[in-house]
């Protein structure tokens, strides 16, 4: 019982994205996002002012982490653990960037 709980409440998840605006400045890498590259790994479409995305509502799936779980990695992992290695990489990259630590990213 306290196993299905768990994995019912894992599925009402929603990935708690802090804006800080870092998985935005690494993109160089990504083929999803070549033609977003301003050409220094940034994305022509962040607002470096105010870390938000100027196409939020329309950005392409790969920036989507909830779409992306449910489309490619339902599978493979739970969403909890998806949430997990995402939060893991959020928080490297802010580490590097020398951001703040009240942007971490925390799953419960």
């Amino acid at each position: 019982m306290e196993s299905h709980k768990a994995h019912r409440d894992s599925q009402h998840l929603t990935f708690p994205c802090t804006s800080c605006g870092e998985c935005c400045k690494h993109i160089t890498h990504i083929e999803a996002l070549s033609d977003f590259d301003m050409g220094n790994g940034i994305c022509k479409f962040l607002d470096m002012h105010t870390n938000q995305c100027l196409i939020y509502e329309t950005r392409p799936e790969i920036c989507k982490i909830d779409t992306m779980y449910e489309n490619y990695f339902r599978a493979t992992y739970t969403k909890k653990r998806f949430y997990t290695l995402n939060a893991n990489a959020c928080n490297l990259m802010q580490e590097k960037a020398n951001i703040h630590s009240q942007y971490r990213v925390h799953i419960q």
